[in-house]
């Protein structure tokens, strides 16, 4: 069995500083919605073993905030700042959960953005909670974390279709009582 959990960043400024897409940083409502997901992860395990992280800056911030929340729950993943993560497409990141074969985790995060984490989500779906499964249809939001299971013994088998969504969550959702 593994798993995967997909968390896209938190929400963001319009423009950057430097006017750059990849230095946009997390506004207000991204810091709190950041740390709400990382306290609904430290309250529901199992926890990743290791995290793959966009460098992008508004998906750092995400990982950070989300890990000031669950380091005292939760025991400290191996982190990686992984370049292919960046508006990487479905391909991509598959590529990348497969290369993380390498390093054997049972649990795999990546933190990254849409369309391809939204994209991936539904593509790697192939059954699961139907509830959670038509909101995950919708779209993947801000802060939004899709887990799913497998049943392989390695991530090089992990394919289209096979996973089972066992949790999706938002802030808002949170807001309204569901993923509790």
């Amino acid at each position: 069995m593994r798993r995967l959990m997909l968390l896209r960043h938190a929400k963001t400024e319009s423009d950057a500083p430097s006017g750059r897409d990849r230095d946009r940083r997390l506004d207000q409502r991204g810091h709190a919605d950041a740390a709400e997901i990382g306290d609904y992860i430290a309250r529901h395990p199992p926890f990743p073993d290791l995290v793959l992280v966009s460098p992008a800056v508004r998906a750092r911030q995400t990982w950070e905030l989300a890990w000031t929340m669950m380091q005292a729950r939760v025991p400290k993943p191996q982190v990686e700042w992984v370049p292919d993560i960046y508006g990487a497409e479905v391909m991509q990141l598959l590529h990348s959960i497969r290369i993380a074969a390498g390093l054997d985790p049972r649990r795999l995060m990546l933190v990254g953005h849409n369309p391809g984490l939204h994209e991936l989500a539904l593509a790697l779906t192939g059954s699961g909670d139907a509830a959670a499964r038509r909101e995950l249809a919708r779209n993947l939001p801000t802060s939004g974390l899709a887990i799913l299971d497998f049943e392989i013994d390695a991530w090089d088998d992990v394919s289209f279709g096979r996973g089972r969504l066992v949790t999706f969550v938002t802030p808002k959702l949170l807001k309204h009582g569901a993923g509790d």
